[in-house]
């Protein structure tokens, strides 16, 4: 048998297939374009979406058709937020609003006065990436789109509507509206009430290893498939992330250092800290909750400091940064896109402190390493808050190339860092668990184990001897800098 992981992002969809070992088969992937037709507005076409998917689905087809042919489940994985609108003939009425859209600033002050609740509630800040914002700036800007609305959903949610002909989401994925009771796993009708929507508007709820519905009768003729296909409820991206890399059991951590940085710990309760902008979540698993703590700007920070300094590669900066003295490079305060976890300010900067005539390029790469390793560590503490506590985690992301920066990480944060052999263990990967897992009715525990380790990476003495002094008044220079932000 075989199952067929679809990840949804924003560049592009990807599509795995994997037999019952385990083992990838053949991918698939086509880019996406994005739209951003206004200041701080980013949507996308989610007819993009599902064509995007069509093509992926078939490169896989065309690649292995026999293993295809045996395919028994589907499973989604997607970017988180996105707003996609339905009207009553189930038609998409306007571009997808999308994560990375910052229009509905203003919105989230107004939607947390009307559901005064709403941090109890969702476990989150009012945030604009988020899905409710958009729908209040909607129905002030938009209202004769808003009007006509029947159904809202999630965009890897649009591609199993079309997969199944069923409007469904799972819990990680709709924990990112804001309209979930997040304890309960359960819609808000508070929440929903202070956007103008109603249970009616929203998908039905399931766990992401639960069917959501068979493929549909037409897409199994075209694909060539003689037997029933189920579809998987999914996960939002770190979740099915999370499945990959068997991060399941409470404690169970990874961090990812792409172009964002995350610090995701799985939890057996809700255990919440809006106020220091931790994303509390619902897992994809039943009775399994997860945190986040988020950085904006993790490894684009050194992609940005080799653009600067016109280095051909990041990789070539991050081995120069090896070189640098440490004690004497400067300060790097990493806000280059504003901030999450624990700031939330959108209006933080970053910063070089300290520089002199004598410093140097290989200076300049250490500080913007270490910079994120401290945004990192303050994400750690933020989650430390609620009694959260890592000892390992698994280290992915393109930044997790480089074996220095994980000794950075490790000894700013005190985290014991794992990296794992070579192997495609993202989002698409943990949705063909997923479907795995819906099909057969086995326990997580047996199909979600974790990759495994090529190394491990504890705090480097030497380091932990430095950081602690230089992460002190790393978190001074933005108390004092806070007030500077907010000044165009």
């Amino acid at each position: 048998m075989t199952y067929l992981g679809i990840d949804v992002g924003t560049s592009e969809v990807k599509v795995i297939l994997v037999d019952d070992e385990q083992d990838i088969l053949a991918t698939g992937s086509v880019k996406l374009n994005l739209s951003n037709p206004h200041p701080l507005w980013s949507e996308q076409n989610p007819e993009d979406w599902w064509e995007a998917t069509l093509q992926a689905v078939g490169i896989v087809r065309a690649s292995v058709p026999y293993p295809f042919s045996n395919l028994q489940g589907i499973g989604l994985s997607g970017q988180m937020h996105g707003a996609t609108l339905l009207d009553k003939a189930h038609k998409v009425m306007r571009p997808a609003i999308l994560w990375n859209d910052t229009r509905a600033h203003a919105e989230c002050a107004e939607l947390e006065a009307l559901a005064p609740h709403s941090r109890a509630i969702t476990g989150n800040l009012a945030m604009p990436g988020f899905t409710a914002p958009k729908l209040l700036w909607l129905k002030k800007n938009e209202p004769a789109i808003f009007e006509q609305i029947d159904k809202v959903l999630l965009p890897k949610d649009y591609i199993a509507f079309r997969l199944t002909d069923e409007f469904t989401s799972d819990m990680s994925d709709a924990a990112g509206t804001l309209w979930l009771d997040v304890a309960k796993r359960d819609w808000s009708d508070e929440m929903l009430l202070a956007t103008g929507l109603s249970r009616e508007n929203m998908p039905r709820l399931i766990e992401g290893n639960q069917i959501a519905g068979q493929l549909c009768s037409s897409l199994m003729r075209n694909w060539g498939l003689e037997h029933p296909v189920m579809v998987a409820g999914g996960a939002g991206d770190n979740a099915a992330t999370a499945i990959g890399m068997g991060a399941i059991a409470p404690g169970n951590a990874f961090l990812s250092l792409g172009t964002s940085g995350v610090l995701f710990v799985c939890n057996d309760r809700f255990m919440p800290n809006p106020e220091q902008a931790v994303h509390a979540f619902c897992h994809c698993l039943p009775q399994r909750w997860h945190q986040m703590s988020v950085i904006l700007s993790a490894a684009s920070s050194l992609a940005w400091a080799a653009r600067v300094t016109q280095t051909p590669e990041a990789g070539e900066l991050a081995q120069l940064a090896e070189t640098a003295d440490a004690a004497q490079a400067p300060i790097f305060l990493p806000y280059l896109s504003g901030e999450r976890t624990p700031h939330n300010n959108a209006q933080a900067s970053g910063v070089f402190f300290g520089l002199r005539g004598a410093t140097e390029r290989a200076a300049l790469a250490y500080s913007v390493m270490e910079g994120v390793a401290f945004a990192m560590a303050d994400g750690y503490q933020a989650l430390r808050s609620t009694g959260t506590v890592v000892t390992h985690a698994s280290f992915v992301g393109g930044g997790s190339r480089s074996r220095f920066w994980a000794e950075l990480i490790a000894s700013a944060t005190g985290i014991t860092l794992l990296r794992h052999k070579d192997g495609d263990f993202g989002g698409a990967y943990g949705a063909s668990r997923l479907a795995r897992l819906a099909v057969t009715g086995e326990m997580p525990e047996s199909v979600c184990t974790m990759p495994p380790v090529a190394e491990e990476i504890s705090p480097n003495a030497t380091l932990r001897a430095i950081l602690p002094e230089r992460l002190a008044r790393y978190r001074r220079l933005y108390t004092a800098l806070k007030p500077e932000f907010s000044i165009a």
